[in-house]
């Protein structure tokens, strides 16, 4: 093999690498389709309906995240206020891992979003996580 042909061949190998790396830390409009541990808080829930917790399970000031039924985070920005918006980052579409002094925080890129309305509050997502409807039953609480 010649040295112009080697030379081809590995700009041609880095040219893909860095392609790979970019991709992988694409902006907010970009959809992987991949998702990223639930980690700290995350347990299963229920579809639109179905109870998902009762008021004592979510924490004033904290929140708890559900990874089934379309995948939810619950929080309570101050007490018996509850707010739902979806448990998947903006930025790259991994499940938030926790919910910790008012804040939801994911864990992949360092993005975090705001517990009482799901702005974000640190990038690099640039999009707040949406809200969803909760139904309230006594001390039941349910996507609505």
């Amino acid at each position: 093999m010649s040295d112009t042909t080697r030379r081809a061949v590995l700009a041609g190998a880095a040219g893909v690498t860095a392609a790979t790396v970019l991709a992988a830390c694409g902006d907010d409009a970009s959809d992987t389709g991949s998702t990223g541990n639930a980690g700290n808080g995350a347990t299963g829930g229920a579809a639109a309906g179905g109870p998902l917790a009762s008021k004592a399970d979510i924490p004033v000031g904290g929140g708890k995240i559900f990874t089934d039924g379309g995948g939810v985070v619950v929080t309570q920005p101050t007490s018996g206020q509850f707010k739902a918006f979806s448990s998947i980052c903006t930025h790259q579409q991994c499940v938030v891992s926790e919910v910790t002094d008012g804040t939801i925080h994911c864990k992949c890129h360092g993005s975090t979003f705001s517990a009482a309305d799901g702005s974000v509050t640190n990038g690099p997502a640039t999009k707040g996580l949406p809200e969803k409807q909760l139904k309230i039953d006594g001390d039941t609480i349910a996507l609505a």
